[in-house]
């Protein structure tokens, strides 16, 4: 299972409507397609999604870093991808780095006949994924919170930069709860609070009688501490997201009591290193959560295949493909409103690039 090639080229997607988090928006998914090639003939295709207000990470350091391995990749075995990881994530960018190793596991799996919901252990076939309210008004929130009406599970965009009016975040929230009171509501604040700022959120919520299911990332990485106050005040189950890229932060999280949850993204660990997160979640007795970037079906799929391959994920947060006006695959997992059913995939995560974008 020699790789022969390592191909890199840049994948535009034009957006719907503008994903806004608290760091920003993003209009275009800038992302970054890597196709590999075995001895075989076999091929396996990965993706870069770079998301700058998230990370500060950018196509062209996606793209730079993926090209710099094919040295390093080429004329390696394809069956010994998790090596093969560890090699990648020792370059520049971590989702640069994530699209080959996606590539190579996606190579691997097909060479050996078999899906990656399957060599991950294929506990589910179904997983069900919330929707998320991006950053905006209040009547924007409350507009897609009724569009939204096929999701159970909602997760509003709070937050932003230091003079955020949070009081904006409340009656946003408050919108969303009163155009849909029969579902599930998260808040994500991308770490764009401050702790007095997450404690006024929660508080006010809680004084008018908004149920909430989960605050994820409230603050900024950095603090366990800050977590773990909030954590211990707000009354609602805490997520962390931008806290965690590697098991030894679930392990630091567990043993300051900052978090209930962790939110695993491939984008920011790869895919060897999100299954020995989840495995680390779970044995100190934390929620697994799988998300993602503004990612198309190929990287989400890859994400829904650990999430469906382990089984057990209490929250599922892969919703982008909707928020993207075209989707450059064929095959992959098929989604009927909220419900990604992976029956379909028996090779790899499935997805195979349109013609104009081999």
């Amino acid at each position: 299972m020699s790789i022969t090639a390592l191909r890199a080229r840049a994948l535009d997607v034009p957006m719907k409507k503008a994903f806004g988090i608290a760091g920003g928006a993003q209009e275009i998914a800038r992302n970054v397609l890597v196709e590999i090639e075995l001895a075989s003939g076999e091929r396996g295709w990965g993706e870069a999604a770079p998301l700058p207000a998230f990370n500060g990470e950018t196509q062209a350091g996606a793209l730079a870093t993926a090209l710099a391995l094919v040295e390093e990749m080429v004329g390696r075995d394809a069956g010994h991808w998790r090596d093969l990881a560890a090699r990648a994530f020792s370059a520049g960018s971590a989702c640069g780095a994530c699209a080959v190793e996606t590539a190579i596991v996606d190579a691997f799996a097909r060479s050996r006949g078999t899906s990656l919901r399957a060599l991950f252990g294929g506990a589910e076939t179904e997983l069900v994924t919330d929707i998320t309210i991006t950053t905006g008004s209040v009547d924007d929130a409350s507009r897609e919170a009724r569009a939204f009406a096929a999701f159970d599970t909602l997760k509003i965009k709070v937050g932003g930069a230091a003079d955020h009016d949070v009081d904006l975040d409340v009656q946003r929230v408050l919108a969303v709860s009163e155009a849909r009171p029969d579902a599930r509501l998260l808040l994500d604040a991308n770490g764009g609070l401050s702790i007095h700022a997450a404690l006024h959120l929660t508080s006010a919520l809680r004084a008018r009688g908004v149920p909430l299911a989960l605050f994820e990332q409230p603050v900024a990485p950095g603090s366990w501490d800050a977590l773990a106050e909030i954590r211990a005040k707000c009354g609602i189950p805490v997520a962390i997201d931008e806290s965690v890229t590697h098991p030894d932060d679930i392990h630091a999280a567990h043993a300051a009591r900052a978090a209930d949850a962790a939110n695993i993204k491939i984008m920011k660990s790869g895919v060897a290193r999100a299954l020995e997160i989840a495995a680390a979640a779970r044995a100190c007795g934390m929620l697994p959560m799988i998300g993602g970037m503004v990612e198309t079906r190929l990287a989400m799929g890859t994400s829904a295949s650990i999430a469906a391959g382990l089984g057990g994920f209490a929250f599922i947060d892969l919703d982008t493909p909707l928020f993207l006006a075209e989707d450059p695959f064929d095959g992959g997992y098929v989604q009927r409103d909220a419900r990604l059913d992976l029956r379909p995939i028996t090779l790899g995560h499935g997805c195979v690039p349109h013609a104009r974008h081999r």
